[in-house]
């Protein structure tokens, strides 16, 4: 469930392109963004930076776009949000040390602290092949193109690196012992 709702924008901004547009898109992307924060806020549950983060850029590159009427802004953000994840990341590692993803993960598994690091700094770097992937679709395809890239090649591409992942930290996953 969180990962649909965490994909709410998108499949809204997906399904508001094709029916009436980059511009309408853009102001259904930021309403719906707004509306997953005042959804949390109104449960009482806590906001995840990364939703801030996110919230942030689309006022930022979408807010820019429907004043100027340009959808270059709009093609930007994705990649500005996958870059700022990879220098979170990666910067936050080299700065302080502390890895991100261990952080999210270290409650569900158990692993060495080597592969820890591996897995923050693939996850970096997947982040910023994504952004670049993003520009390069975004202005050398139509805007069709890359709207449908934003969602399906996206969440495909996450899911696949996601699969491969899983399937080598397998090996490293220690089985709990059953009562």
């Amino acid at each position: 469930m969180k990962f649909l709702f965490d994909l709410f924008p998108i499949i809204l901004f997906f399904i508001a392109f094709k029916v009436a547009g980059i511009y309408v898109a853009t102001g259904v992307a930021i309403a719906a963004t707004f509306a997953q924060i005042g959804w949390l806020k109104m449960r009482r549950r806590k906001v995840d930076t990364m939703m801030w983060v996110s919230l942030g850029i689309i006022v930022v590159f979408g807010g820019a776009t429907l004043f100027l009427q340009d959808e270059t802004f709009i093609k930007w953000k994705p990649t500005v949000l996958y870059w700022a994840f990879c220098l979170g990341l990666a910067g936050t590692y080299a700065i302080t040390r502390k890895n991100l993803i261990r952080s999210v993960l270290g409650e569900q598994m158990q692993l060495p602290e080597p592969v820890w690091i591996r897995l923050n700094f693939a996850w970096a770097g997947f982040f910023a092949f994504m952004g670049a992937l993003n520009l390069y679709v975004a202005f050398n395809y139509p805007t069709d193109t890359w709207v449908n890239f934003k969602l399906f090649g996206g969440m495909g591409l996450m899911v696949v690196f996601a699969i491969l992942q899983s399937v080598y930290l397998a090996r490293y996953l220690q089985e709990k012992e059953q009562p």
